[in-house]
């Protein structure tokens, strides 16, 4: 979950603070103060960092964020929501559970929002997600045991991209998680294979001006058919798709590009708030 507040010449900053019972990760650029006035809040995807009750479900994930905005956002304080894949699903329930947030705009980046489990990566990992999770863990356990610098030069490999620069060799390395992390990332993506089947029509009609949808031309966990399927349904929503080539995963190498559109999406509305 990352914070921030644009200030010219920021720099990021790394804190862990407890919410819901669990050590969470805060990544801010800024500062959020009681005389803050508009927080981006940037919801990523499988943050293996909460089922009812238990912050490592689908559910308690949302209401894990829900309790960080609670206690850690001034009221009264301006949201833009910025998703990434299940956090966009993260991003209606939230707007659904709280419509009191003041939410200027939710950003959808490649958005399971529906029917995961349909998908052409969910048909090929829901068997091991729900049926064989335990067994997962083994691998998972040994390539723990697996020096860093190798597990970085094999993602490379397997990602082709052996001619990246060292800044993105240093985030596949981050995400290469501790053994507890990927149990519980597989743990809430075994619930989403098994709950993020219908899309939430009602929350998305309530919302509609509020919310931009960017779907992936050949994205496996949230096909183009989705994109085409929604816009049926909501004619007049903004909805994009992608025309660059951007994959789901586009932090390994599209980051960057990723958040200058994002800027010029909500550039009009940053100015009428101003």
């Amino acid at each position: 979950m990352d914070g921030f507040v644009p200030e010219r010449g920021c720099e990021a900053q790394t804190e862990f603070i407890y919410c819901c019972g669990a050590v969470t990760e805060l990544l801010k650029f800024g500062s959020c103060v009681p005389g803050c006035r508009l927080l981006f809040l940037i919801i990523p995807g499988e943050s293996g960092s909460a089922e009812d009750g238990d912050v490592f479900g689908l559910s308690g994930q949302v209401e894990h964020k829900l309790a960080f905005i609670r206690t850690h956002v001034p009221r009264g304080t301006t949201l833009v929501l910025v998703g990434h894949s299940i956090g966009c699903y993260i991003i209606l329930e939230i707007m659904k559970r709280s419509p009191d947030l003041k939410v200027m705009k939710s950003i959808m980046l490649f958005p399971t929002i529906e029917r995961m489990a349909q998908t052409p990566q969910g048909r090929l990992l829901t068997p091991v997600l729900c049926y064989f999770r335990y067994l997962a863990y083994l691998p998972v356990f040994l390539l723990s045991l697996v020096p860093e610098g190798l597990k970085a030069w094999a993602w490379l490999i397997n990602l082709g991209l052996l001619l990246v620069c060292h800044d993105s060799r240093v985030s596949i390395i981050i995400i290469m998680p501790p053994l507890l992390c990927a149990a519980n990332a597989m743990y809430m993506a075994g619930q989403e294979m098994e709950k993020v089947f219908e899309r939430d029509n009602g929350t998305i009609r309530r919302h509609l001006g509020k919310l931009i949808f960017y779907y992936g031309a050949t994205d496996h966990w949230c096909p183009a058919q989705y994109y085409y399927d929604i816009r049926k349904a909501f004619p007049h929503g903004d909805l994009r798709l992608c025309e660059r080539g951007f994959r789901h995963a586009f932090v390994l190498d599209a980051g960057s590009d990723i958040a200058r559109m994002v800027v010029q999406w909500i550039r009009a509305d940053l100015r009428t708030y101003d």
